[in-house]
């Protein structure tokens, strides 16, 4: 729809209705839009992609707002839309819950085959991530760690992510083993990783991630 500089928009947050949760919201011309996703600077080309893809292939009022240190992508809401996101609180967990067990998976591969010094620049990178997508409850080391091991199988307290921040992770994360190992074959041994959570949690899961903008690169 639109590809916008920092001068051209206003930045703020609202209340969500529902939640107590501040929203990252932009507005330009009279119009309110709600962040999807972030991009790094050197990402120009993935940004623009998932901003066409959103716009051209999906129909959706998308703004592409260019900063010197990044890309960012924002959809165009009423704000009543916000009391009815396109996904429940219950599945917004489904998908946090199986975005983390993704990243636990690839965190023991990077440690079994690489060792614990690439585990821990992994770590680091997560971290960095992390902080810059302004994930809830993710942002320090303990709460990176925290995520890491913790046990998902077992009735965890896991973060109260949205959608864009768990497509942020899945997209990051991905970049970064791809980074680590030189090549894609993580992808099905995290993937498999998956048979741990509940059936209906990973049917859930999977059904959201084949229609996700970040599902070709986990299949």
């Amino acid at each position: 729809m639109f590809i916008l500089k920092r001068q051209d928009v206003e930045i703020s947050t609202i209340e969500h209705p529902k939640r107590e949760q501040q929203v990252p919201s932009l507005h330009y011309q009279g119009q309110t839009f709600r962040l999807i996703s972030i991009f790094k600077a050197n990402q120009e080309e993935e940004a623009k992609a998932l901003w066409r893809e959103l716009s051209d292939n999906r129909g959706k009022a998308c703004v592409l707002l260019e900063e010197p240190e990044s890309y960012s992508i924002w959809a165009k809401i009423r704000l009543d839309q916000l009391e009815s996101d396109t996904v429940s609180d219950r599945n917004t967990k489904v998908l946090t819950l199986g975005s983390i067990f993704l990243l636990q998976a690839v965190y023991v591969d990077i440690e079994e085959f690489l060792g614990t010094r690439h585990a821990g620049l992994f770590e680091k990178d997560i971290m960095l991530v992390l902080q810059q997508g302004q994930f809830p409850q993710a942002s320090s080391p303990d709460a990176v760690k925290h995520l890491l091991f913790m046990n998902l199988v077992e009735a965890p307290q896991i973060p109260k992510w949205q959608e864009n921040h768990v497509i942020t992770l899945l997209r990051e994360l991905h970049r970064l083993a791809k980074d680590y190992f030189g090549n894609t074959n993580f992808v099905y041994q995290a993937v498999g990783r998956l048979q741990d959570m509940p059936e209906e949690e990973r049917l859930l899961f999977n059904s959201w991630l084949n229609q996700s903008s970040v599902s070709k690169l986990w299949h």
